[in-house]
């Protein structure tokens, strides 16, 4: 390939782009799934249904436990529920923007046009982010609505706290689409399923002290684990652990640079196999 040009999705050398084209090509995966969302109801209503009825079930949980004047766990559950979501809703989303095209049998159409791998995964990224912000905000309001629990008494720590589970999120997600680029439809259950292997190690709705001491030193590889503890802590009125933030911001470059050298290793696998044309069947 020539060292001037750019490496399309079907592995094409194509000229190299500026960056104002950069971002046209990523408008344009946001737009079309964007335009796919308004002409479907059902995933419209899907941003709203399943975050609200764990919001309610675990509301109803944490007023039964407010009865038996445990208010800290009250609030500590409320808000795993409401920073999970932001955790599995980015795992899935990015996941199922991928699958969606597999589904469609749009996928062989998007590899063939000059948008790279890295433009395509930035534009379900962002079309992820803002369904991400759609569905939270609406639990966030019924939170405090039903229960009196504002998600912001964290403080400005829930903006980096988010965020750490947004990027975790991603990576799984593209952990997912590498396993399905490389084992096929087979393994589309991986995308439901690979951001709830790490929830009891995260320790979303307990402390990972409960964990038996082996767990607990795996769990410390875990960004979100900084994130949940980080999260009770405030909420006891304690101080923002801007160390666990940290840490877990240095966990996160690890999985993303770990996910991406994935998602190109089997990219170059299915291109070299000829799997790709294999979704469009």
């Amino acid at each position: 390939m020539p060292m001037d040009s750019v490496e399309g999705a079907a592995g094409l050398a194509y000229p190299p782009l500026s960056p104002a084209a950069r971002r046209r090509r990523i408008g344009g995966v946001v737009a079309r799934d964007l335009a796919a969302l308004r002409r479907s109801p059902i995933r419209v209503f899907e941003i709203v249904f399943w975050p609200v009825i764990e919001l309610v079930v675990w509301g109803y949980v944490t007023l039964f436990l407010q009865a038996q004047k445990v208010p800290f766990i009250v609030s500590a559950l409320l808000g795993a529920v409401l920073l999970w979501q932001v955790l599995h809703r980015a795992s899935n989303e990015v996941a199922i923007g991928f699958l969606e095209d597999i589904w469609s049998r749009n996928l062989l159409n998007v590899q063939v046009t000059p948008v790279t791998p890295a433009e395509y995964m930035t534009g379900l990224v962002l079309f992820s982010l803002t369904k991400i912000a759609a569905g939270i905000t609406i639990m966030a309001l019924l939170a405090y609505a039903l229960y009196g629990f504002g998600l912001l008494t964290i403080g400005i720590g829930l903006v980096p706290f988010m965020a750490v589970l947004m990027v975790m999120g991603w990576s799984l997600a593209i952990v997912a689409i590498s396993c399905v680029l490389r084992f096929g439809e087979g393994a589309q259950v991986i995308a439901w399923s690979l951001v709830f292997v790490f929830q009891p190690l995260a320790g979303v709705f307990y402390p990972v002290s409960v964990l038996p001491e082996a767990l607990r030193a795996i769990s410390a590889f875990v960004p979100a684990t900084h994130v949940f503890e980080g999260m009770r802590a405030v909420l006891n009125g304690g101080a923002i652990p801007w160390d666990r933030l940290g840490a877990a911001a240095v966990l996160d470059v690890a999985y993303v640079a770990l996910a991406l050298w994935l998602y190109g290793l089997t990219l170059r696998h299915a291109r070299t196999k000829g799997r790709l044309s294999r979704f469009g069947e």
